[in-house]
């Protein structure tokens, strides 16, 4: 069987191409060329992450392929999240580029070029029909996996799904893979360590707008650009009350940033979420006894779904559910199987 394998230059990735070749697969392994362009003080690490990925494909024997997917993914990814922050939400564009990206564009060019099937490093499994979470639930990655096709992952391999992220990285320098010491990429997805308010500044204009106590109205200070908030927020606020305001509400509109100190407040907690761009994996129905997850390392929370107005319904108070972001849902024994979900709307 012919497996094209996602290789990051990481080490999940190339541990998971000696896991294929154990396997007896016949493995090439692919590199996706998503970004490349520098930002001012930030170096893209996309020339260092296909060089590592060479060696360890060199170091390994099997066939590497480089594909150039960079205009598709500003289409599919970087457009996406820049018209969602414009709008005042808090998009994850990691879900968007494995859903646009690593399992459609990937998934379909690489069947167009023999592969039987795909695989990838991510902390997921699959039992070719259902997504499941992952043997360690801290590095589990299957909130950002969630809106993948049924096709693709009927055709998809996790090889390090059922291992602990320790175990990974004692294999990787057992085998004396160059990458085996290699630190994980931190930062937004396709720019390293660049953080999202540099990466945004470079595309959309900001300016400054008052940030206001919501209780009273008073102005406590001002920010650079409402755009750059999410609710709940308490860091980078750079208030010099010396006391500390969490972000309960933003008026994109007039450019205001509403912070409160009451951490009770009822604009940060809520027990129901309208969703929009609901996910369902097919043959899926979703049961009473729902888990869903608000965040990725969120824990399961108990809820229910009502499928005629798309909203779900919490057992108990959430905080910071913030639109743009998703909720993902669990069931089956252990809550294992990941159904699928949505993206909250407000």
């Amino acid at each position: 069987m012919k497996v094209f394998l996602g290789m990051s230059g990481g080490v999940d990735s190339s541990v998971a191409a000696t896991l294929l070749q154990k396997d007896s697969y016949d493995v090439t392994g692919c590199y996706m060329k998503n970004w490349s362009r520098d930002l001012p003080g930030m170096k893209c690490p996309w020339a260092e992450d296909l060089a590592d990925a060479k060696r360890v494909a060199t170091m390994l024997d099997i066939e590497f392929k480089v594909f150039d997917f960079e205009t598709q993914y500003r289409q599919k990814v970087v457009d996406y999240m820049l018209a969602e922050y414009q709008k005042g939400n808090t998009p994850n564009p990691d879900i968007m580029c494995n859903e646009q990206i690593k399992f459609k564009l990937f998934f379909d060019t690489a069947l167009e070029q023999g592969a039987d099937l795909i695989a990838t490093g991510h902390y997921a499994r699959t039992d070719g029909q259902n997504l499941l979470r992952a043997a360690d639930d801290n590095k589990d990655q299957t909130y950002f996996l969630y809106r993948i096709s049924d096709q693709a992952l009927a055709k998809t391999i996790f090889p390090i799904g059922g291992m602990q992220k320790s175990d990974v990285k004692k294999l990787a320098a057992k085998l004396k893979l160059p990458v085996a010491h290699k630190p994980e990429s931190m930062g937004v997805c396709f720019v390293g360590e660049a953080g999202i308010r540099e990466f945004i500044s470079e595309f959309i204009e900001t300016k400054p707008g008052e940030i206001r106590e919501l209780e009273t109205g008073q102005i406590l200070g001002s920010h650079d650009g409402a755009i750059f908030y999410t609710l709940g927020q308490r860091h980078g606020l750079y208030l010099t009350t010396g006391l500390p305001y969490y972000v309960v509400k933003k008026d994109m509109k007039q450019n205001i940033i509403y912070v409160s100190r009451d951490l009770n407040n009822s604009h940060l907690w809520s027990k129901q979420a309208k969703l929009t761009d609901v996910f369902i994996r097919a043959g899926q129905t979703v049961p009473k006894n729902l888990r869903v997850r608000i965040r990725h390392r969120a824990p399961l929370a108990p809820a229910t779904f009502n499928a005629k107005t798309q909203t779900v319904t919490f057992t108990e108070l959430q905080k910071s559910l913030t639109p743009g972001q998703s909720i993902v849902f669990y069931a089956g024994k252990n809550h294992e199987i990941c159904l699928g979900g949505g993206i909250i709307s407000q």
